[in-house]
């Protein structure tokens, strides 16, 4: 059964790293070509990727199927878009740390799943967190950097 629950909880996980990217490339897509921010974005977007990646090898060597699509979360992607569209790169950055906030609770609540198998644990504890944390920083600072 932990095996089950634990393929659920990276699933969701991974919807939401699917989401990560997807609203990270749309961002980049409607930012303008020469701003600042498209380095600490397009590095954010690649470390969702390789959480994507991660998921998905853990999922399966659990036996899981990793889910192909973001779901829900891929609303939220169209909401940032559509911000960076209508408000530009300030909303874009803050709609994006939102996402980050979002990610970070997630990971944390996860670590708390009783249900969740030692090794999916570990890899949420080693490799995931903190990736989070730190994309969650720096979006953070970039945000503040824009605000200044």
């Amino acid at each position: 059964m932990a095996t089950k629950s634990s393929v659920d909880q990276l699933n969701g996980y991974l919807r939401g790293e699917l989401s990560a990217v997807e609203t990270y490339r749309m961002a980049l897509d409607k930012l303008d070509a020469n701003s600042p921010a498209r380095f600490e974005l397009e590095s954010a977007k690649q470390s969702h990727m390789q959480r994507v990646t991660l998921l998905k090898d853990a999922i399966m060597q659990l036996g899981g199927k990793p889910v192909e699509g973001s779901g829900p979360w891929g609303a939220f992607a169209k909401a940032v878009e559509g911000a960076a569209r209508v408000f530009g790169d300030k909303a874009a950055i803050a709609a994006l740390e939102e996402g980050e906030d979002h990610g970070l609770k997630d990971y944390k609540d996860g670590i708390e799943d009783k249900d969740l198998d030692a090794q999916s644990r570990s890899i949420v504890v080693t490799e995931l967190l903190p990736e989070q944390q730190r994309t969650h920083g720096r979006l953070s600072a970039l945000k503040k950097q824009l605000s200044s």
